[in-house]
């Protein structure tokens, strides 16, 4: 019967095609096709000129009924760079990342795989340019599949260490703000008997926004170069892992309450920064860090370098991902839902 069904949408109607893929359980929309022109000449232009013109296809896509409010995606754009393959920049429930590694990991491999880039090799490269800068993504092939991909992210450096700030119903908090593309408040779960596992979902998300904002209220965020970077995006749990080789666990509450079902690539970034800064973690030497459902992502010092005032590290982050589908989305312009909405 249903093979007798065919719809299509009106011409004027809006029409966007998207791929599905997740990474370490994390879910990623990527738009593919049908986008309108997207203006600037680098990507932080382009994603102010998608948030002033075009911020009702993030949350048509993110939010209800084509999203939830834990989705996130990733736009494609053209390289704004002489020698870069693709642009891209990232979205969410409360509005826009500056860099996402699981998002990274997923789009190399979808670019690769498919050959909507095409190259040669076991071990292929990706240059993309990002809001927060150029990452490099490389994807290890397997049987003529992308098995695995390494990214070297953004210089990742740690901002403050050993802060306090009183937080309404959680008392005084420990923390440190690191950047890996993104700059978050990391705090050792077991100082406030969270367990970060998942049935205390709910506490997690609870205490990382109010954490959040209470630093957000009372410490300046400065990035060293670009006043758009310069935003607390999450807070961290970092608590220990029962496996044999997991160095431990993480757990990030990022956006508007969503929590990161993997472990976070640009967060272990900057939790690799904090450990260089400890002397913890050295050139060369890498970690497994597992997310609140078991999976993992792991992270290796690459290189040492200056990033304006601060020592700085070159994460690279490795992780795999995987397909879930394709989607096509319509617009409706008479629908007076047609721009989503969000309950959490």
């Amino acid at each position: 019967m249903l093979q007798n069904l065919h719809w299509k949408p009106p011409s004027d109607w809006l029409t966007l095609k998207t791929i599905e893929m997740h990474t370490a359980g994390e879910p990623l929309r990527i738009i593919v096709n049908g986008l309108p022109e997207i203006k600037g000449g680098t990507i932080l232009e382009k994603r102010r000129y998608f948030m002033e013109n075009l911020d009702f296809i993030r949350t048509g896509t993110m939010w209800e009924p084509r999203g939830h409010a834990d989705m996130y995606g990733a736009v494609i754009t053209e390289p704004v760079t002489a020698d870069g393959n693709i642009g891209v920049f990232f979205m969410h429930n409360e509005g826009y990342s500056t860099m996402c590694g699981h998002a990274i990991i997923a789009l190399t491999k979808l670019v690769l795989e498919t050959g909507i880039i095409k190259k040669s090799g076991k071990e292929p490269e990706l240059l993309i340019d990002g809001p927060a800068g150029r990452v490099v993504g490389k994807g290890f092939v397997k049987s003529g599949i992308i098995d695995k991909v390494a990214f070297l992210n953004v210089p990742s450096f740690v901002l403050m260490e050993n802060k306090e700030i009183f937080v309404e119903d959680l008392g005084i908090i420990r923390f440190d703000i690191a950047y890996g593309g993104a700059f978050y408040a990391l705090v050792e779960a077991d100082r406030l008997k969270l367990s970060l596992h998942t049935e205390e979902a709910s506490s997690l998300i609870s205490a990382g926004r109010k954490i959040k904002s209470a630093i957000i209220k009372d410490f300046h965020i400065d990035h060293p170069f670009e006043t758009d970077l310069g935003f607390l995006y999450g807070t961290i749990f970092t608590g220990k892992s029962n496996k044999p080789g997991i160095h431990s666990r993480n757990v990030c509450i990022f956006a508007d309450g969503e929590l990161d079902r993997s472990p976070t690539g640009s967060g272990i970034s900057a939790r690799a920064a904090l450990h260089y800064h400890k002397g913890d973690l050295m050139p060369g030497e890498s970690i497994t860090i597992e997310s609140i459902i078991g999976t993992t992502m792991d992270v290796k010092i690459q290189a040492v370098t200056k990033y304006g005032p601060y020592q700085a590290i070159i994460p690279e982050v490795s992780g795999v991902a995987y397909f879930t589908g394709s989607s096509i989305f319509t617009f409706d312009p008479d629908d007076p839902l047609n721009q989503g909405f969000l309950i959490h």
